[in-house]
């Protein structure tokens, strides 16, 4: 999917408006945050933070190691 966007006058600064069918392939809608990435050939634009997934995964693998401890610390 490839879609010009005009940059436009928000207040004192400048934005983008998403047409609906952007939006509907990110699956986002009002108040959703969204991701603007540097890229090799440009930026890109996700609905997921690779930072939040990269402490998710650290976190899943703790919690699955130290399971039981951390059920006992919970009591």
């Amino acid at each position: 999917m490839t879609v010009e966007l005009k940059l436009r006058k928000i207040g004192n600064s400048l934005g983008v408006v998403l047409p609906k069918e952007a939006l509907a392939h990110l699956n986002v809608g009002e108040g959703d945050v969204i991701t603007l990435t540097e890229a090799p050939d440009g930026v890109r634009l996700t609905t997921a933070n690779p930072e939040f997934a990269k402490s998710m995964e650290v976190f899943e693998s703790l919690n699955r190691r130290y399971r039981n401890t951390l059920r006992e610390l919970a009591k």
